[in-house]
């Protein structure tokens, strides 16, 4: 019997859960099922990631128990041009369920969610030849983060210990109203992503094609790219590591 249990009925379909109580990364362990044809919909779930990662294989570190990470596998008809918009997709989600408790989250293109200027969540999208993965880490009852790491979570804003399974349904309840709407029904979604965006208006850092570069955000473009003013010229992103508000 896992935490999960009791919300696992409630589920929108086709979404189900598989537990496990270790693995060594929720994206690799559902990308190995995935490749065996696994149906859509499947959330797996860990209560401990022994080798958890974000975007460029940074190290995703979760106490065992306390906080939710868990992929989902989707096969998206959709061009697999327009499969990278499903990282705004998925912090819309994110940030919509975690306003049920907390307000104004904020995402910051492209994977991550912020509460209080903090990093909340981060969401890391990998795609196979006919599959999306969709691996989400969220905060949830894990406190006393490092200064340097500025992170919060759930228990830290509202001081009382959150029901991760609550949290978990909230998600996926908002992300499968939207995952199949990143083609036609994409530009519907734009106004609450980019009422969202925590770098609009700011002057970031960023890597690309390994560059560092530097600019001001002008906000989110119509395919969910980030908008950068480098040098009086404005430049569509549709991809960028390692962006950090420098001004």
């Amino acid at each position: 019997m896992s935490a999960f249990d009791h919300v696992a009925a409630s589920l929108p379909d086709p979404f189900r859960i598989l537990w496990r109580e270790t693995v060594s990364s929720t994206n690799d362990e559902l990308r190995a099922l995935a490749e065996k044809r696994t149906a859509e919909g499947l959330i797996l779930i860990a209560d401990e990631q022994t080798a958890g990662r974000g975007r460029r294989g940074a190290a995703w570190l979760s106490p065992k128990g306390e906080n939710l990470a868990f992929s989902i596998l989707l096969r998206p008809t959709e061009s697999k041009a327009l499969w990278h918009r499903l990282s705004l997709v998925a912090g819309l989600a994110v940030a919509d369920a975690l306003e049920a408790y907390v307000p104004a989250a904020e995402i910051k293109w492209p994977n991550d969610v912020r509460v209080s200027e903090k990093k909340i969540a981060g969401i890391l999208v990998e795609a196979g030849a006919d599959f999306v993965i969709i691996g989400i880490g969220i905060n949830v009852n894990s406190t006393g983060f490092p200064e340097e790491l500025a992170a919060t979570s759930l228990r830290e804003e509202l001081g009382v210990e959150m029901d991760r399974a609550e949290v978990l349904h909230g998600v996926i309840n908002r992300l499968s109203r939207r995952a199949g709407e990143i083609g036609v029904g994409f530009e519907g979604m734009l106004k609450s992503i980019r009422e969202r965006c925590a770098l609009t208006g700011h002057r970031v850092s960023f890597l690309s094609a390994d560059k560092r570069r530097e600019g001001v955000v002008k906000g989110i473009g119509t395919a969910g790219e980030l908008l950068v003013e480098i040098d009086g010229v404005t430049e569509s992103l549709v991809q960028a590591d390692e962006v950090r508000i420098v001004g």
